[in-house]
């Protein structure tokens, strides 16, 4: 049987391309650059634990979801629905940070039908978040490492005053 050269050519540049073509594919999609939410996006769920002033500590079971704004991992949205027994929130924001890790954006809780801005701060995985309305004011912070979020806040308004810790896994 005779060597066709050519034909033999054509398979090897035809299996390199191939080969070439698999190796960019798996790699994905090019990632969001590493902004400061870039650990944040997907589900999250957990327990955490939480204290009404003057009311018994009550367990918490709360779901997270965190969608990426843009493709620079600098906006993000986030959705944070949290129940007790006797409690419960429903928290939404739209939040945004700059080259220094400075945070600016919007929030909404919906169950007391409260909203107002934010502001806050975000390093080395831990954002420290200020939310604020004429009647409402609450701490928020989050450490996340990797599949892991720890979730606190102390909140003020509405005749209430709240401490709260959750601890959120993807």
């Amino acid at each position: 049987m005779a060597l066709d050269v050519s034909r033999l050519l054509r398979r090897m540049a035809g299996a390199a391309m191939t080969l070439a073509a698999v190796a960019w594919l798996s790699t994905g999609p090019a990632p969001a650059s590493a902004g400061p939410f870039s650990d944040f996006p997907g589900q999250w769920s957990g327990t955490g634990k939480i204290r009404v002033k003057g009311q018994n500590v009550e367990r918490l079971r709360c779901k997270a979801d965190y969608k990426p704004r843009g493709s620079t991992a600098t906006e993000i949205n986030l959705k944070l629905t949290c129940d007790s027994d006797s409690y419960k929130f429903d928290l939404d924001g739209q939040f945004q940070a700059d080259e220094a890790g400075n945070i600016s954006g919007r929030w909404s809780e919906r169950t007391r039908n409260v909203g107002g801005t934010a502001t806050g701060t975000i390093r080395g995985g831990r954002l420290n978040l200020h939310v604020e309305s004429s009647a409402f004011a609450a701490n928020l912070g989050m450490v996340t490492r990797e599949r892991r979020q720890t979730v606190t806040f102390d909140a003020h308004g509405g005749g209430q005053v709240v401490d709260s810790s959750i601890t959120l896994r993807r």
